[in-house]
């Protein structure tokens, strides 16, 4: 877990993976106070000085689109939702206070296959039996029996 201090002085813990553990104790060098990222003067590491991080990094990978850390951020949060994390849970992640600020970042929200429509048609699908010939109703009546 890490302790992050975001917006109007808010404490916060963030879990981290392991690989991530892993980055941050190589970034500290040992070290067991001050930041916990440092720039070249040795100081706290500011948004600027991030940015640059990041942009030097993009054109290193040979990335041609500019890339800041907003950038990163909204590309977390669009794959969380992409990988089926719940609206709730990335809302958390994100910090967002508003649920609607998560919403936008979700570009396949208009997706049909997501829609609750095909979700319940599908569940449907699973649960009646599919229909044997063009003259039986379906889907079948409630009151029949099986068999």
């Amino acid at each position: 877990m890490l302790a992050v201090i975001g917006k109007g002085g808010q404490r916060t813990l963030v879990p981290l993976a392991p690989r991530t553990v892993r980055a941050i104790d190589a970034a500290l060098g040992g070290r067991t106070d001050g930041p916990l990222l440092v720039s070249n003067t040795g100081g706290r590491l500011d948004r600027h000085d991030a940015a640059r991080i990041v942009a030097r990094l993009a054109r290193r990978a040979g990335l041609t689109k500019h890339i800041t850390p907003h950038s990163l951020r909204h590309t977390m949060v669009t794959l969380a939702l992409d990988a089926g994390v719940s609206l709730r849970d990335v809302q958390d992640a994100a910090r967002h206070a508003d649920p609607r600020t998560t919403r936008r970042y979700d570009r396949a929200r208009h997706a049909l296959d997501r829609h609750a429509t095909y979700t319940l048609a599908a569940f449907i699908a699973e649960v009646l039996p599919s229909p044997t010939c063009e003259d039986r109703p379906y889907p079948p009546s409630v009151s029949s029996s099986p068999g």
